[in-house]
């Protein structure tokens, strides 16, 4: 007789986005024409509709359950990838003018080039002589007091490295985490970080939405005058992630 075998499992290592499991693509599959009876996909639906509202709440409240998020944190679904993070931080959390970088990799010297746009940007440690071939230790930290923020790329795909431990920073100094590739991976004390973000593609969904997990007395509306109102965080969590269309 003929046989037949299962498909194999594939994976994907690269650094963009990653695979996506076989009971998610099918169920969005079978939804595309007609989401739970509403007539249309999730693609044509209005985001102000009950539909829409029960799916980002759900959403929501999925991903708080999963990283265990403490109450006095905002949530955020934003668009423009995790790369347009790399200015919506410094200019939601400058205040001083002084941030600090750890330098571990592609993605976070990225986010320290365009954080020069804004301030006085300081490397408070850098492994790029060595090919980016390790993290710091505590110890190798270089944290400035009077910084507004100290920033990590929690896990750099490309290098291959991941920081095993929450950074300590001075009083004052909020430690923020760009964890696109790590994020839902393991478990993580939010409460240690002012802000968590992450690109959905490689750990939560596809490519479009990025999370932003920020301490509610981070937000302020004394953000510069220049900001794009769709990196205001604390616009963004006034309307609850829809001042404009989501993805």
């Amino acid at each position: 007789g003929v046989q037949t075998c299962a498909l194999p499992i594939l994976y994907n290592f690269s650094a963009g986005p990653a695979v996506l499991p076989e009971e998610v693509l099918k169920q969005a599959a079978d939804e595309m024409l007609d989401y739970e009876g509403t007539g249309m996909s999730v693609m044509e639906m209005s985001h102000r509709s009950a539909a829409f509202t029960k799916i980002i709440t759900e959403a929501e409240q999925d991903l708080r359950d999963l990283l265990a998020i403490p109450d006095n944190y905002k949530v955020l679904f934003l668009q423009g990838g995790a790369t347009t993070q790399f200015a919506a931080i410094p200019m939601n959390l400058l205040k001083t003018g002084k941030a600090d970088y750890a330098l571990t990799g592609s993605f976070a010297s990225k986010a320290y080039k365009e954080a020069q746009k804004f301030g006085d940007m300081h490397a408070a440690f850098s492994s790029k002589e060595t090919n980016f071939d390790h993290v710091p230790t505590q110890d190798e930290l270089d944290i400035r007091p009077d910084a507004d923020y100290f920033y990590i790329c929690a896990n750099n795909t490309i290098y291959g490295t991941e920081y095993q431990y929450d950074p300590e920073t001075p009083a004052g100094v909020e430690l923020v985490a760009d964890m696109s590739s790590n994020i839902l991976s393991k478990p993580v004390d939010v409460s240690k970080y002012g802000v968590i973000y992450a690109g959905a593609q490689k750990n939560m969904g596809p490519a479009g939405v990025t999370v932003v997990i920020v301490r509610e007395d981070l937000l302020h509306d004394d953000v510069p005058k220049y900001c794009p109102t769709l990196c205001n965080y604390k616009v963004i969590a006034d309307n609850d992630s829809m001042y404009n269309t989501p993805n």
